[in-house]
């Protein structure tokens, strides 16, 4: 534990001033000079604009995508709670057909990622094309097996 008396100070800061101090001069922070990292030294940070009207005057405006790219998904969307609806009201009947809609919906959503530009894609474009084409068909030949598996009730 450091004392009053007995304490050495940080280096970079003022030794403490009193009846203890030590008898050496005292460094204030401006004249000790630029601490020296202790580290390789990190590049700097690219300097950021602030907001206001140069701000927002020098950037170009974003190119709004037409109304009509969120068409695929939200055809895709509907079709999917279509058959969780058919699935919920129908129960352990309608889960075959409510599972083979599904892995329809998930078909048509990769095929629309697949042949649509990245612009007209809308929200089924989350990620390169390749990787949500992938994810949607796999999905859809799951759901394809699981439900031409299930066993219909009698």
């Amino acid at each position: 534990m450091r004392g009053a008396a007995g304490g050495a100070a940080r280096p970079g800061r003022a030794a403490p001033a009193g009846p203890g101090a030590s008898a050496g001069p005292a460094v204030s922070p401006a004249s000790a000079g630029p601490a020296a990292p202790a580290g390789p030294a990190a590049p700097a940070a690219p300097a950021r604009r602030r907001g206001g009207a140069a701000g927002r005057a020098a950037r170009a405006p974003r190119a709004k995508p037409p109304r009509a790219a969120q068409l695929p998904y939200l055809i895709v969307l509907a079709i999917t709670v279509a058959a969780l609806a058919w699935i919920w009201q129908g129960g352990v009947q309608r889960a075959r057909e409510g599972t083979l809609a599904l892995a329809g919906a998930m078909f048509i959503g990769a095929l629309a990622r697949l042949v649509l530009p990245e612009a007209r894609a809308g929200m089924l474009a989350s990620r390169r094309r390749l990787v949500d084409v992938t994810c949607l068909a796999a999905l859809a030949i799951g759901l394809l097996v699981a439900g031409l598996v299930l066993p219909v009730p009698s």
